[in-house]
């Protein structure tokens, strides 16, 4: 229980009545006040019966309703005001209201985070005391990567709506390689599906059917060393970048009927998931909490964590900042690209972009737009020895990286490169 500042107040207007009234009033009325705080401070000490509810599980960036909810018996005659407390990897907007919570939760890091209770402040009759109750209990909320963008990547996928940025789709994507049948041509078909002979004998445009292969492997390798510790925009590091690409692509490989694993690494081999069907979900679940750490990464050694017997597309999220950092990558590489279709991907940093196209107003902004060109330059010589070394490599914008992963994966399917 604590007093209220009316009731600190009321004490000081009776502290000043004294000097007119006399102490044996100025005593009564003290009295008086004490009596009344005693009678607010039993009223306020009922507890309120709020309930909080939120969801166990939320998206990075994405906003999650959080609600603290009290019975309507519950403000007669008090004054309640509720408070959600939280960390710096959570954000609440508003975080306190009278009458109950209604608010937005965003959570800016991956993981398993712990959410304390709410505090809620209940005022007795007159506002002259208050006690502060807790709403539920400690709880723990995980936060997974930007699931609803790579839904509706798997969504877009499943429903023939996919588009390369910058180019035409022609037919259905992914024609595939195995002869299923032969039927109408289609206004939406590639002409690389017409059967000729078929046309030429029926009199009308005939298409052969293929069937989209299935059954293929897909493994995301996740590098979680010190490099992809480097934060991008909105408080994002190149880590939370690679995992939601990662998340993309194992959601579109359940819709395709591919197996789809992972390998998270720095110094040592963190997790490891061999590729599954319907294996999106698990990815999520095994990659979700990682951090990096501020260690140099063993590509050789996640490398050889890729066990495959069947040729599979790997997708190796890690970061080509100059050629002496890329050099450990360049003599792993050949490691997978004896056997499997190897995609090196990366973002690039958008204040790079930024110096470039910015119009200089002084020499400082000169500078960097000289430094911003040396570390372009450096990063070109990197992709350029890792293409030497047998894979392909992907660099894009931090908002588009799934999208590209995504694409090179069915892409890969569709030219029979796994």
């Amino acid at each position: 229980m604590s007093p209220t500042p009316r009731a600190a107040g009321a004490l000081a207007v009776i502290a000043l009545l004294a000097i007119v009234l006399g102490p044996i009033a100025a005593a009564l009325l003290a009295a008086a006040l004490a009596g009344a705080l005693l009678a607010a401070a039993i009223a306020a000490r009922r507890p309120p019966g709020a309930q909080r509810r939120m969801p166990a599980i939320v998206a990075r960036g994405v906003p999650a309703p959080l609600a603290v909810q009290l019975p309507a018996a519950a403000a007669r005659g008090r004054r309640i005001r509720v408070r959600q407390p939280t960390g710096p990897q959570i954000e609440i907007a508003p975080q306190e209201a009278d009458g109950g919570l209604e608010a937005q939760l965003v959570a800016r890091r991956r993981g398993r985070w712990t959410l304390p209770p709410a505090a809620v402040r209940v005022a007795g009759p007159l506002g002259l005391a208050s006690w502060d109750h807790r709403a539920g209990e400690q709880a723990e909320l995980l936060v997974y990567p930007d699931l609803p963008a790579a839904r509706r990547l798997a969504l877009a996928v499943r429903c023939g709506r996919f588009r390369e940025s910058g180019r035409q789709s022609r037919g259905p994507l992914g024609l595939g390689t195995e002869f299923e049948s032969i039927r109408e041509y289609l206004p939406d078909d590639d002409i690389r599906q017409v059967n000729w002979p078929a046309s030429a004998r029926l009199g009308r445009p005939m298409s052969n059917q293929y069937r989209i292969e299935q059954d293929r492997d897909v493994i995301c390798v996740l590098d979680c060393g010190r490099l992809m510790a480097a934060p991008l925009s909105a408080g994002a590091t190149r880590l939370d970048a690679a995992i939601d690409a990662a998340t993309a692509v194992g959601l579109v490989a359940d819709e395709l009927g591919d197996r789809c694993g992972t390998v998270a690494f720095d110094a040592t081999v963190h997790r490891r998931l061999a590729p599954r069907r319907r294996g999106g979900d698990a990815l999520v679940r095994a990659v979700y909490d990682l951090q990096p750490a501020p260690v140099d990464s063993d590509y050789e050694l996640a490398f050889r964590n890729v066990a495959s017997s069947k040729r599979a597309l790997v997708i190796v999220f890690t970061d080509l900042i100059e050629e002496v950092a890329a050099r450990s990558l360049v003599i792993a590489v050949p490691v997978l690209a004896r056997r499997h279709e190897v995609v090196v991907a990366g973002v690039v940093d958008p204040d790079l972009d930024a110096a470039l196209r910015t119009r200089p107003a002084d020499e400082l902004d000169v500078y960097r737009a000289a430094a911003a060109l040396d570390v372009l330059a450096a990063r070109e010589r990197a992709a350029a020895r890792v293409r030497g070394a047998g894979a392909r490599v992907l660099e894009t914008a931090p908002p588009d990286l799934a999208r590209a992963c995504v694409s090179a994966y069915i892409s890969a399917k569709a030219r029979a490169r796994l």
